[in-house]
C-alpha cells in the first residue's frame, strides 16, 4: 500500500510537499474548491517545480468549476513539467459545491465531462455544447498529445461505482473499496496521539475537527432539522444563523473552513461532547493506527491518503508517515 497525503492549494501547499517527498510519501493531492482555497493547478505547477519524485494528484477536481479545455489544457501542462507524475481524482462536487448555494453535480454530467476529457488528452475532435472541439496546441506549444494520465472517479452510490468500473482507471473513496480495483484511493483524517496525550488535546482538536465538523455541514445540507438531536447542533445552527441573517447567505457561513480548519461555530459544536468526542478519523498512539492501516491494505485500499488540518499539517504529516510507513510497499 502506499502512504499519500493530501492540503488545500494554499500557502502551505509548497512546503508540505518537499516534505512529504523527503519523508517518503508517494503522492500529494490538492483539493478543489475555488470559495475557500486558492487555485489548484498554479500550486500543483509549483509543486512539480519544487520537486523531483514526488506523485501529484487531484482530490478531487469538480467538472463545473472549469471548462473541460481548461482542465485538458492544465493537465497537459502539468504533465510536461512532472512527466508520469499526475493522476486526477474527479467527482460529483460536495464542499465546492455547496459552498456556491449548489447540489452535488449529476452522474451524467460528470461522466460525460470525464468522457470528453479523455478524448482530449488522446488528440481527438470532441463534441462539446455542440461545436467540435480539440487540442490543437502546437509542437512547441504543449506536449504531444496522447497524453496518458490516469483518471480516478471518487464515487459511493451504486450509479458512481458503475460509471467508475466503466470509464474510470481507478477509485478514491474515504473507506476501502466496496469491490476490488486497481488503485483504490482511501482518504483518512486523524492523528497519531503521543504517549499520555489527550485524543482531545487542543492540537487533535485542530488536525481533526475540522473533518468532524463536517457533520453539521452534511446535515445542515440535508436534513436541518436533525441538527437538534445532535450534540452540540443546537449551539452551532445558531451561531451560524448570527453569523449570516440573511438565510440566502447562510451557507457561506455553514462551509467557512471547511476541512481546513473550525469556525467558530464548529468549535461551539463540538464543545458539548466535553472530552467525549466520538471521532470518525483515525485517533489513536501509532499502533491502534498501524493496525488500521493494515486493515485498510487487506481490504482492498491500494493507497492511504491522509488529509491533516488546521496549521501545522506538516508537523501532522510527518507524525502519521512515521508511524505508518511501515505498511508502505
Amino acid at each position: 500500500m502506499k502512504l499519500s497525503v493530501g492540503i488545500p492549494p494554499g500557502p502551505k501547499a509548497r512546503d508540505l510537499a518537499i516534505r512529504a517527498e523527503a519523508l517518503g510519501y508517494d503522492r500529494v493531492w490538492l483539493y478543489d474548491s475555488a470559495a475557500i482555497y486558492e487555485d489548484l493547478w498554479a500550486h500543483m505547477a509549483l509543486i512539480a517545480d519544487a520537486t523531483d519524485r514526488i506523485g501529484l494528484g487531484t482530490a478531487v477536481l469538480v467538472p463545473n468549476l472549469r471548462h473541460v479545455m481548461t482542465t485538458a489544457s492544465a493537465i497537459a501542462t502539468i504533465d510536461r513539467l512532472a512527466p508520469g507524475r499526475l493522476v486526477c481524482a474527479v467527482g460529483t462536487g460536495y464542499t465546492a459545491r455547496n459552498i456556491l448555494g449548489k447540489g452535488p453535480l449529476t452522474w451524467r454530467f460528470t461522466r460525460e465531462y470525464v468522457l470528453q476529457l479523455k478524448s482530449l488528452l488522446r488528440g481527438e475532435v470532441v463534441t462539446i455544447d455542440g461545436e467540435r472541439c480539440q487540442m490543437i496546441h502546437r509542437p512547441e506549444m504543449a506536449k504531444a498529445r496522447p497524453i496518458d494520465v490516469p483518471i480516478l472517479l471518487s464515487a459511493f452510490g451504486p450509479k458512481g461505482m458503475a460509471i467508475t468500473r466503466e470509464i474510470a482507471d481507478g477509485w478514491m473513496g474515504t473507506t476501502p473499496p466496496p469491490e476490488p480495483f486497481d488503485v483504490a484511493v482511501q482518504m483518512v483524517n486523524g492523528a497519531v496521539l503521543a504517549p499520555g496525550e489527550s485524543p482531545v488535546s487542543p492540537r487533535v482538536l485542530e488536525a481533526v475537527g475540522p473533518w468532524q465538523a463536517g457533520m453539521y455541514h452534511f446535515l445542515w445540507e440535508s436534513s436541518p432539522e436533525a441538527l437538534r438531536d445532535v450534540p452540540g447542533g443546537a449551539a452551532w445552527l445558531e451561531r451560524i444563523v448570527a453569523e449570516r441573517p440573511d438565510e440566502a447567505e447562510r451557507h457561506l457561513a455553514v462551509h467557512s473552513g471547511h476541512c481546513s480548519h473550525l469556525s467558530e461555530a464548529d468549535r461551539l459544536g463540538l464543545a458539548a461532547f466535553g472530552d467525549a468526542i466520538p471521532w470518525h478519523g483515525w485517533v489513536g498512539d501509532a499502533k491502534d493506527l498501524l493496525g488500521r492501516a493494515r486493515t485498510a491494505a487487506a481490504a482492498g485500499t491500494t493507497d492511504l491518503l491522509y488529509t491533516p488540518a488546521g496549521d501545522d499539517p506538516i508537523g501532522e504529516a510527518e507524525r502519521f508517515y512515521e508511524a505508518l510507513r511501515s505498511v508502505q510497499s
